[in-house]
């Protein structure tokens, strides 16, 4: 997962604002709401989410990134039956241009399984606003920076 590891959409850029769609997965409500209060609106000064989506299967991401344009995915690894990082290494194997994908990993070492993933970049739970935010802001940079 390093910062040359893969070129990230910075969404649309309105005023050196960038405005990003975001799919969450999780199974869990909880989790959803964490994050989603946690990222807020605006998780950096020059980062804006515009969307956000939820799905709390499989299915339901497979289907929405099949068929509509996000900018960033935040899939929970801890997710029942199918967890974040499986889902992630098929959607990078099997989706065409494939969205960034942040994952939630279970504990800080779970790293090696988030390299396995094929991720974009990785959080451990609990969620910590500073650092999922940081992490949003970082992907979009790396984007704008390609």
């Amino acid at each position: 997962m390093s910062a040359s590891s893969a070129v990230v959409p910075a969404g649309k850029t309105s005023g050196g604002v960038h405005e990003l769609t975001v799919l969450l997965y999780s199974d869990d409500i909880a989790t959803r709401d964490a994050v989603r209060l946690g990222v807020g609106r605006r998780p950096a000064k020059d980062v804006e989410i515009t969307s956000w989506r939820e799905c709390a299967t499989p299915a339901a991401v497979v289907d929405a990134v099949d068929k509509e344009h996000y900018d960033l995915l935040i899939l929970d690894g801890e997710a029942a039956k199918l967890g974040g990082l499986g889902l992630c290494r098929q959607l990078k194997n099997e989706i065409f241009e494939c969205p960034p994908v942040l994952v939630l990993t279970g504990r800080p070492s779970d790293g090696w399984l988030a390299v396995w993933s094929q991720c974009d970049a990785a959080v451990p739970h609990p969620v910590d606003p500073l650092t999922i935010g940081s992490a949003i802001a970082d992907l979009v940079r790396r984007g704008v920076a390609s």
